[in-house]
């Protein structure tokens, strides 16, 4: 079997990942966080932040479906639900503003005055939030082999691996990219999450209602 759409499907959601991430536009928050501590604590920060993404989205990937099916929930319709959180996130990022939905003015506040904001709400949920987590979910979905679920691992741990290294280097890039370098990045993956939530729906709808498929090719 050729293992060319399977490697197809890992970049596709390798880039779903990058742009609901967003790293660049992470680096503010990350900041503004992390402000009352030293060198050594931030690293141990970074850390942590890291790990718990992969976990997460771990977790999600290969559990999530399963949750699904338990409350009756088809993955038709997940998509589409998922596809509409991924619009509305899309939408606030071409706007180069905060989504409510990844993470709330309320949590950031909450978070900077706690000691340790690495789990709540650096990885969760402003990096690993509702969006990555629909993501990994329908691309487990669709995966049909092993070697596929491996390569979603190893998506997932790259993601991480992005999630540190933007962290890693939150200070030097703001001071390079400014906030106007950090919103035109934004409004970059905002516009990839856009298609990308676009043919979730479709694609969900495409399953539920499968007559409307034949009748826009008729």
């Amino acid at each position: 079997m050729s293992i060319t759409p399977e490697l197809h499907n890992a970049l596709q959601t390798l880039i779903a990942l990058l742009a609901i991430l967003n790293p660049i536009g992470a680096i503010p928050i990350f900041i503004a966080l992390t402000a009352d501590e030293d060198p050594v604590q931030q690293l141990a920060t970074i850390k942590l932040a890291s790990r718990t993404v992969a976990i997460v989205l771990l977790i999600a990937a290969f559990l999530g479906e399963y949750i699904l099916q338990f409350f009756g929930i088809s993955i038709a319709a997940f998509q589409v639900a998922g596809g509409m959180v991924l619009m509305l996130l899309a939408f606030n990022m071409l706007q180069a503003k905060s989504s409510r939905y990844r993470h709330t003015p309320e949590e950031t506040a909450e978070g900077m005055s706690k000691e340790a904001v690495a789990v709540v709400p650096l990885a969760i949920p402003l990096m690993a939030g509702p969006g990555t987590m629909i993501t990994v979910i329908i691309a487990h979905h669709k995966n049909a082999s092993w070697f596929a679920s491996g390569l979603l691992i190893l998506d997932i741990l790259i993601i991480a691996g992005v999630a540190y290294a933007a962290l890693r280097l939150a200070r030097p890039l703001s001071r390079r990219l400014g906030v106007t370098g950090i919103n035109i990045s934004t409004r970059i993956f905002g516009l990839v999450l856009a298609a990308i939530a676009v043919t979730f729906i479709a694609n969900g709808l495409a399953a539920l209602f499968p007559g409307l498929v034949h009748v826009s090719t008729s």
